[in-house]
Order: C-alpha cells, then sequence, then structure tokens
C-alpha cells in the first residue's frame, strides 16, 4: 500500500489501489542459512538473487567418492518459503565447513563441549554416515543447495525425483488432495521444526490499538465480510486482507486450521508467493491483516503480531502459539521420497541435532521440537540406519 504522499485519489478504494499496484517484489534473502543433535553462516548455500540455489546437479546424478561408495553429488532442496530459513541456514553452516572453535559457527561451547570432537562442522556430522572428513574449510564432503519456492512445488519435486528434499509447510497429503494412497504412502516425513503462524497488521493498525481479533472476526475478513477496521475495534479505514499463493502451504494451513478445509473459499486481496513478498507488502500498507510465518513477525517493526481470541483463550506471540491447542500450529517438513538416503540422512539428521534445533529452528524464531518428537524424528535417519 502507498504510503501518504501516494495515496490513489478520492473515489477509489484502497483495497481497489493496492490490487492494481501487482505484485511486489520480494525483499532480499539472507544467504547466511546446516549429528544428532537455529543464525547465518558465511560459507553460503550458493543462494541466488532470488533466492534460488545454484550448483544443483539434481537428485539423481550421484557420484562415488573414495572407497566408501558414498554419494557426494550436490544435495538439492526446493519449496516452501517457511521452511527455507532453516533449510538454508543449515546448508550454509554446511557449507562452509568451518573449524570446531569459530565462535560464529561452530563454537568450542558445541564442539568440544558437547559434541567432543575437534572435526569441522560438516566433516563431524557426515562422518557418522560413512563420508570420508575433508578437513578444509568451505569444503564439505558433499554440497547442500536450496532453492525458494512453495510447498507444492517442493513436494511436486520430491515426487518427481527433481530435488532430494521437499520443503513443506504443509502436508503432502494436504497439498496433494487428490493423490491416492499409493502415492501418499511413498513420501518419508521428516518434521524439523513447529511454525506457529502468527497474525500480523500494518503498524499503523497496531498502533491504532487493534491488539487482537476472535478467531471468528479473522474468518470473516478473508471471506469479505468484514470489510473495515472499525467493525473489530480499529480505525475507520478500509481492511487489506492479504495471503499467500494458493499452493503454498502457508495458505493450505491457514484455511485448513481456520476454516477446517484445505480448500475452503477465501478471498485476500492480494496473495504473494513467498513470505518476504507478504512480509513487505504490509510493511508498506497502513491498513494490511496478513497469516504469515514466525519468522517473519517484527514485533517491533513494520509487521506487528496481534493476538488471536479462540474460544475464550488468548494466543499471543511469544506467549503461546507453541502451544498443542493453537489451531494455526503446523509442522514444518523436509520430505524425501521412498527410501531416506545416506546423503539426505545426514543432512535432515543435522537439522534435527542439538545444534541444529537451537542455530537453525530457535535461531530463525520458529519452535524446536519437543524431546519425544525429536527422537522420533531422529530415529528415521539414525546412522545405525545405514550400517
Amino acid at each position: 500500500m502507498a504510503r501518504d504522499s501516494e495515496r490513489p485519489s478520492a473515489g477509489v478504494s484502497r483495497r481497489k489501489f493496492i490490487a492494481t499496484t501487482g505484485v511486489i517484489g520480494a525483499g532480499a534473502v539472507a544467504g547466511c542459512s546446516g549429528q544428532s543433535d537455529g543464525g547465518g553462516g558465511d560459507g553460503g548455500s550458493d543462494a541466488t538473487e532470488d533466492g534460488g540455489s545454484t550448483g544443483s546437479d539434481g537428485a539423481g546424478n550421484g557420484t562415488e567418492s573414495g572407497g566408501s561408495g558414498t554419494d557426494t553429488s550436490v544435495l538439492t532442496a526446493d519449496g516452501s518459503s517457511t521452511v527455507f530459513p532453516i533449510t538454508n541456514t543449515g546448508a550454509s553452516y554446511w557449507n562452509s565447513n568451518p573449524e570446531a572453535g569459530d565462535e560464529d559457527y561452530w563454537p568450542e561451547s558445541w564442539a568440544s563441549e558437547e559434541y567432543d570432537t575437534d572435526m569441522r562442522l560438516a566433516d563431524f556430522f557426515a562422518q557418522e554416515y560413512g563420508y570420508e572428513p575433508t578437513g578444509e574449510r568451505s569444503n564439505p564432503p558433499f554440497r547442500a543447495s536450496v532453492a525458494l519456492s512453495h510447498s507444492g512445488t517442493g513436494i511436486e519435486g520430491v515426487m518427481e525425483e527433481r530435488v532430494d528434499i521437499g520443503d513443506a509447510s504443509a502436508s503432502a497429503e494436504a497439498e496433494l488432495s487428490d493423490a491416492d494412497q499409493g502415492t501418499l504412502d511413498n513420501f518419508v516425513d521428516h518434521v524439523v521444526g513447529v511454525d506457529g503462524q502468527p497474525i500480523v497488521v500494518s503498524r499503523e493498525i497496531a498502533d491504532a490499538g487493534v491488539e487482537r481479533i476472535t478467531l471468528e472476526e479473522l474468518k470473516g475478513i478473508y471471506r469479505q465480510e468484514i470489510t473495515n477496521w472499525s467493525e473489530v475495534g480499529g480505525p475507520d479505514r478500509e481492511i487489506l486482507a492479504l495471503g499467500r499463493a494458493e499452493g503454498s502451504g502457508t495458505d493450505t494451513a491457514f484455511r485448513q486450521n481456520v476454516y477446517g478445509d484445505p480448500e475452503a473459499s477465501i478471498s485476500p486481496d492480494q496473495r504473494y508467493g513467498q513470505n518476504q513478498q507478504l512480509q513487505q507488502a504490509v510493511s508498506q500498507a497502513d491498513n494490511a491483516i496478513a497469516y504469515i510465518a514466525l519468522a517473519f513477525v517484527e514485533p517491533d517493526g513494520a509487521t506487528p503480531p496481534i493476538g488471536l481470541e479462540i474460544d475464550g483463550t488468548l494466543y499471543e506471540y511469544g506467549e503461546n502459539l507453541g502451544a498443542q491447542e493453537y489451531p494455526l500450529s503446523r509442522d514444518l517438513h523436509a520430505y524425501t521420497w521412498q527410501d531416506t538416503s545416506r546423503k539426505e540422512a545426514a543432512f535432515v539428521n543435522f537439522l534435527l541435532s542439538d545444534f541444529g534445533q537451537e542455530v537453525f529452528v530457535r535461531g530463525n524464531d520458529y519452535f524446536a521440537l519437543p524431546d519425544d518428537r525429536l527422537q522420533t524424528q531422529r530415529e528415521k535417519v539414525a546412522p545405525s540406519n545405514y550400517e
């Protein structure tokens, strides 16, 4: 939405004005974004300016290393912009392969005290899966390349074996509503974190006193039944309801969690393909509301969260969005196809490690998995499965 100097002339609604401006370009995505147990590295994951990655040679073009028979081709991932901060940060650390004692990326408090190792980061986590350590910075046992799109693309990419890992913020079942059970059974679901999916508004709306809305009011806003902020205790200003693109996991999860149907009909005024674009659109408007991933909330900035009241319980950012009862909470997935290869398992286990959960998940403002769920996910990719 334009600022005061660019307001539309009288007779043109704010809603119609924003709809004619087109999709706002995505903001720059930071390239700093990698055994057992969140932040950004300086190694990068070959991220391109549009958020994708270079250097990928596909999921099936493996090369063999030394005598170990391990696949050292580039590990590729694509999909959800919600999950992207986790996997891309992980890939950046992995590709950097910093030495033990590097206080920015592989500090003594982790390497020596937690893991009792003096090995480089990727060397340490990969060697459990039979990979030979390289002993060199920026030269991991295999590289990881993470592209940015949305959940549907990631899930389809895994299913079509174009990529090794499909990032998704909704389940494969929800994204592929027409798929038969045989197809769905081929997906291996690795849950790497949890998102509370908060509701955010433009800074001007928060400053005007809108601190919370009810679930019923939220439903009405996205079905164009409530169109002015004065109807929910705010200023006399049209509501600009922004959403994610159809096919994105964030949109699918929102419709499933709010309306009880992943294909429920909603009518946002504008849709955006990535959380980064949606965040920018909210920040540039003075009357917007959006559902967005936790990593893109700015409590003191341009995308402040508001509380959501459900059946008498108020759910607030920084308080209880991670509660099991919060209906907008959703798992963050890193899918593999049919079986999980040794290479895929090494990287997923890295994300599930204590280090990964702290630096890549919590470090990007998501919720780490509780111990019982973490143990279950780690068992799927345990090194002992590949002996």
